[in-house]
């Protein structure tokens, strides 16, 4: 590769976003941009690629925020809505580019197909409808987006299987609760690390704060970034100044590079 990788945080917020409707939480009603969090997501650029993780009820907004012009693939951790409710909106990238292609386990691909399945639909499709090309990702199959290969680490999310993805030395991890030693091994080495963190108190799906910056601290990245937050983490002025050196809070249009 001639150029890093351009990581560009497109969402950094919990299934409800950050302020949530209707909410008189301090957090929620904080004047810091940083503070305010669409659904969690990133694009991963390189060499003229785009790949996103994720397509939540956001995309569109996060799309045209960005400017972004062509897409080259979407990567899925799960099924959950905050993760895919913005497939339709893939519509204007379809229409320049033809079929999306999509990357996702057997069982997220089987859900899509049921909630879009006029997306899917080989016959009487209606006019105007997006199509998608359909990839189905196994843990211990790398595979191939652009020209860098991805590799599938398998994480748990309460009881739901989900899926990370390590791209050279960057790896993305949301919705994780717990992961086994022998998918951590596909991480150990990596320079950047980002993985959810909840909130202070435990969470039966999530890791809270505790327990992400112990996953950071056995993995040892160069640096780690913290996403998928809920406004119960707190200010990020005031959070981000407790975190240990190298460990920094994500926030929506933050931009890195490895």
């Amino acid at each position: 590769m001639k150029e890093p990788l351009k990581i560009t945080f497109l969402g950094t917020g919990t299934s409800q976003g950050v302020p949530v409707i209707g909410s008189n939480h301090p957090v929620c009603l904080s004047k810091d941009p940083r503070d305010n969090r669409l659904r969690v997501s990133i694009m991963i650029s390189w060499e003229g690629y785009n790949y996103v993780v994720d397509c939540g009820p956001d995309f569109r907004q996060q799309m045209l925020r960005h400017r972004v012009t062509r897409l080259d693939g979407i990567l899925f951790t799960h099924e959950h809505a905050d993760h895919t409710a913005g497939l339709d909106d893939i519509r204007p990238f379809f229409f320049r580019q033809g079929d999306i292609p999509i990357f996702a386990h057997q069982r997220v691909a089987d859900s899509l197909r049921k909630r879009f399945d006029y997306i899917f639909a080989e016959a009487n499709r209606y006019p105007g409808a997006p199509a998608v090309e359909v990839n189905i990702v196994k843990k211990d199959r790398p595979f191939k987006i652009g020209d860098i290969a991805a590799i599938p680490i398998e994480a748990n999310h309460n009881r739901i299987q989900v899926f990370g993805f390590r791209l050279l030395d960057f790896t993305y991890l949301t919705d994780v609760k717990t992961i086994d030693e022998a998918e951590k091994e596909k991480i150990y080495g990596t320079k950047v690390l980002v993985v959810n963190a909840l909130r202070e108190e435990p969470h039966h799906s999530h890791f809270n704060l505790e327990e992400a910056l112990g996953f950071i601290d056995d993995i040892k990245p160069e640096r780690a970034y913290l996403t998928h937050i809920s406004h119960l983490l707190g200010f990020h002025e005031e959070v981000e100044k407790k975190l240990p050196d190298g460990v920094h809070l994500a926030y929506d249009n933050l931009v890195i590079e490895v």
